[in-house]
């Protein structure tokens, strides 16, 4: 009976020495099997771990389901998480488990900039395959989402927060849409104190005069200054004059224009603020918070005008005179740095009245 019962327990140490040598076998070398080069897995929620292993085993994804389901069913501490997972190398089943473990799903990552446009916004997500830019502008046209922020509003313009998103693929441009609106919300929300906006204005004027702002200059710290001179030529009825405006309205007409030439002044739209006095119909960009604040607490002073200094920041003047030679300033400036002169006039100049 003795030697019946080493036998047996000989027996079964074989086995399981064998039975592992086996599950190493097939969960520990990289597997392809016959799918393509990536392959995207969809685990649904509330599936079990068994299922989990045929789906992969049926995408051709794993070697052996039986293998895979022991694996997990010992670190079964560690849930499996359900998503979208892409397979785009060889693997062995140790890797499958825990990419599917930490929750390691395939997104796309969408970094949007402030100042970005609708229009820029729309070629992102078509770059990226995630919409179309057709179906992303559609989708940005309905305006039931700040219908009660901006009741007067033809797009989401300047309601886009500038921000870094994750999207899956499934993501539908209107959902796109509806989360960046959401964090333009939070944001605002935690800005507006509630009580009435500088010169009255509307919460999309507010807005609007943000993305002006946002897109005039990159320099934080003068974002408050350069909402205090727009605020002061609005008072004053001079026209705002601002570049950007220009660059949008052609944007419109699907013309992308870096730098304003005098000729280009003479577009005719009623988002040209040399042709037009007070604000443009509606934002020309997204802003961001910085901007946003610089809207509603603009810097007081005195001063009408401001021309860039060639460094990032600009030159303000308090009359015309001193912007023009604040412009004479800066292209001496740059012909002594040796840089292509930008062809600035004394009447292009912000705030000729």
């Amino acid at each position: 009976m003795w030697r019946r019962l080493g036998l047996v327990a000989l027996l079964a140490i074989a086995a399981t020495g064998a039975g592992a040598a086996w599950l190493a076998s097939q969960i520990s070398k990289p597997y392809r099997g016959h799918r393509p080069d990536q392959v995207f897995v969809e685990i649904p929620r509330g599936t079990s771990r068994w299922q989990i292993a045929g789906i992969l085993k049926h995408d051709d994804v794993i070697r052996n389901r039986v293998a895979f389901a022991l694996f997990s069913t010992w670190h079964y501490r560690k849930r499996l998480q359900a998503g979208e997972y892409l397979i785009d190398r060889p693997m062995d089943s140790r890797e499958v488990f825990w990419k599917i473990a930490h929750g390691r799903i395939f997104v796309h990552i969408v970094t949007v900039p402030e100042g970005w446009t609708m229009y820029d916004i729309a070629r992102e997500l078509d770059h990226q395959e995630i919409c179309s830019k057709a179906d992303f502008l559609a989708a940005a046209h309905d305006t039931s989402l700040i219908s009660d922020l901006a009741p007067r509003a033809t797009s989401l313009e300047g309601f886009l927060f500038p921000s870094t998103y994750e999207f899956t693929r499934h993501t539908t441009c209107e959902e796109i849409a509806q989360r960046m609106v959401s964090d333009f919300r939070t944001v605002w929300e935690s800005i507006d104190t509630g009580g009435s906006h500088p010169s009255g204005l509307s919460t999309e004027q507010v807005v609007t005069l943000a993305s002006l702002v946002e897109r005039e200059t990159p320099n934080a710290d003068e974002r408050p200054l350069v909402a205090g001179v727009f605020y002061n030529r609005l008072a004053r009825g001079y026209p705002l004059q601002c570049d950007p405006t220009v660059q949008y309205a052609m944007a419109m007409d699907g013309e992308t224009v870096k730098d304003v030439k005098p000729g280009d002044l003479r577009v005719d739209s009623p988002y040209n603020t040399y042709k037009h006095r007070g604000l443009p119909p509606g934002p020309i960009a997204n802003p961001g918070e910085a901007a946003l604040r610089a809207a509603l607490n603009p810097t007081h002073s005195d001063y009408l005008y401001f021309v860039a200094n060639g460094r990032g920041g600009h030159f303000f003047s308090r009359t015309l005179a001193e912007q023009d030679h604040n412009i004479l300033r800066l292209r001496r400036r740059l012909a002594e740095e040796s840089v292509p002169d930008p062809q600035l006039e004394p009447q292009k100049a912000r705030g000729h009245q």
